[in-house]
């Protein structure tokens, strides 16, 4: 029975072999490619399934809906039973054990990170900036860093950015050039994010990764569904959050090599949103990671349309491959078939890339690494049938899903505690009742000054006068003393009858020279 066989069963191949992906090489990554309508979704849903009955835990993105009908019970057709029975596979419909995500927190429980968690390179991924409004970005963490200011949200970032643009001169001494244009920009930039509804995404409390990472008491691991439905009209914010989980996973979890089966999958969907015009530190950081987490026991799976969507740096990691239909009508399409064909182990039995055109829904061209690591011959395959619901869940099958989940209520509440916007208002506050008190004072010591400096003028004025009356009086002191003129009443008298004797004597003298002219 493919069931007792090693690994995840993929499907059976046209040569009648089982087609398995084997655990202790399912950390070597994986791609899962084909045209849209193909049946990536479903073939995604089975790996997801069949690592969670390993007692793997998933991690997916659910771009469309349905890839939430794995958390309910399958119902499968006539169609699907017959093709069971041509596997020899016995289909026993299940629900898997899900989570539902959402970083909207509309569709399932919020994921928040910090924007300091996020750092400066993802952040400029997330609002398009580019090469020297990234710098300036840059700049604006290591001040925090410096300062000790807390970035939680999308408020503290703005905050910071005006600080910084208040305080450029003297940051730009230390730090180099900071343009009151790129801060403007990055401050534009923010407010397009917050439109978007990504200011949900930042702040706390923020994601613990071991509440994705669990194990059921049955065994089975935990799939984690993010609902993307939203998320997918802001393309960046979705890439830069998936990195950004890949990241943590990278930074947080030990090594471990290889171990019997992976401790964590992760599927990347619509991964060419990842590498559409992303700089080259960027790619550089992606390559890194997914060639690292590999001993972290970590399985990274991108789901794309084509395996040209993805670097040939990143592409060369991915040693598991699963190709659906593709379409070449176009020469840039042609181009595309005509790598992902090579990309291959050849069969002798079918050209490759006829193969892949020819393929129908459900099938795939697999191949996947031994037990030595080496690739398998490719083969032509037909996808097992899941054991879940093909098909979304409703609102209400969610609903039930989310109140029966392990996090409930962990991370519906937000938190905000003081962090850079709180911190920076409380210096600006501080600042400006410091200005208001240093007016008064220097007012108030002006003032004083002013007074101080009349009372000095008075008193100087005074000095001056006492200083003059004093010379004057030692003058007065020095001079010798003077008679008066003033007779007093004897003296009046006295000189009143020597004038009047005087006078009689001189006439009686006049009269007796001018004997003629005397009378008796």
């Amino acid at each position: 029975m493919p069931d007792a066989l090693p690994g995840l069963f993929l499907g059976q191949s046209d040569a009648a072999q089982p087609e398995n992906l084997l655990f202790n090489r399912a950390n070597r990554h994986g791609v899962v490619a084909g045209a849209t309508g193909t049946g990536k979704t479903v073939t995604l849903q089975i790996m997801a399934q069949g690592f969670s009955d390993a007692g793997v835990p998933v991690f997916c993105a659910d771009v469309k809906g349905d890839l939430s009908g794995i958390s309910q019970v399958g119902a499968p057709n006539e169609k699907l039973i017959a093709r069971a029975a041509e596997m020899g596979l016995t289909l026993t419909p299940r629900a898997a054990p899900t989570v539902f995500w959402d970083l909207y927190g509309q569709k399932g429980h919020p994921i928040r990170t910090t924007v300091s968690e996020i750092g400066p390179v993802l952040m400029a991924r997330m609002l398009n900036l580019n090469e020297v409004q990234e710098g300036v970005l840059t700049v604006v963490f290591h001040v925090a860093d410096k300062e000790g200011l807390l970035l939680l949200d999308l408020d503290d970032l703005r905050s910071l950015l005006v600080y910084v643009g208040e305080n450029a001169e003297r940051i730009g001494r230390e730090v180099g050039n900071v343009a009151p244009a790129s801060i403007a920009a990055i401050q534009r930039a923010l407010l397009q994010v917050e439109q978007q509804g990504g200011d949900a995404f930042f702040g706390e409390p923020a994601l613990k990764l071991e509440d994705m990472i669990r194990v059921g008491l049955d065994g089975r691991g935990q799939v984690n569904v993010l609902d993307s439905t939203r998320l997918m009209n802001s393309p960046r914010l979705y890439a830069a959050f998936l990195l950004w989980l890949l990241s943590e996973l990278f930074e947080q979890l030990p090594e471990v090599g290889d171990p019997e089966k992976p401790r964590l999958v992760f599927f990347f969907d619509e991964a060419h949103l990842l590498f559409n015009d992303a700089p080259r530190a960027l790619l550089e950081k992606v390559e890194q990671v997914v060639r690292l987490i590999r001993s972290k026991g970590v399985g990274v799976y991108f789901v794309t349309q084509n395996p040209a969507d993805i670097p040939d740096s990143v592409l060369a990691q991915l040693g598991n491959r699963i190709q659906h239909a593709l379409r070449a009508y176009t020469p840039s399409e042609q181009k595309g078939l005509k790598a992902a064909s090579q990309s291959f182990r050849a069969n002798a039995a079918f050209d490759t890339a006829e193969a892949i055109q020819g393929l129908g829904v459900g099938e795939a061209l697999v191949s996947v690494l031994d037990e030595k690591g080496a690739p398998t011959i490719v083969a032509r395959t037909k996808i097992r049938p899941p054991a879940s619901r093909l098909g979304p869940a409703t609102d209400a099958e969610r609903a039930a899903v989310m109140a029966a989940s392990p996090v409930r209520g962990l991370y519906e509440q937000v938190l905000n505690r003081e962090s850079a916007a709180e911190i920076l208002a409380n210096r600006h506050s501080a600042a400006y009742q410091a200005q208001i008190q240093a007016k008064a004072q220097a007012e108030a010591d002006k003032a004083a000054a002013a007074q101080a400096k009349a009372d000095q003028k008075a008193a100087e004025a005074r000095a001056k006068a006492q200083a003059q009356a004093e010379a004057r009086a030692a003058r007065e002191a020095a001079k010798p003393a003077r008679r008066s003129t003033r007779e007093t009443p004897v003296e009046a008298l006295t000189k009143s009858v020597l004038r009047t004797a005087g006078s009689t004597l001189t006439r009686e003298l006049m009269r007796g020279l001018l004997g003629g002219l005397k009378r008796r």
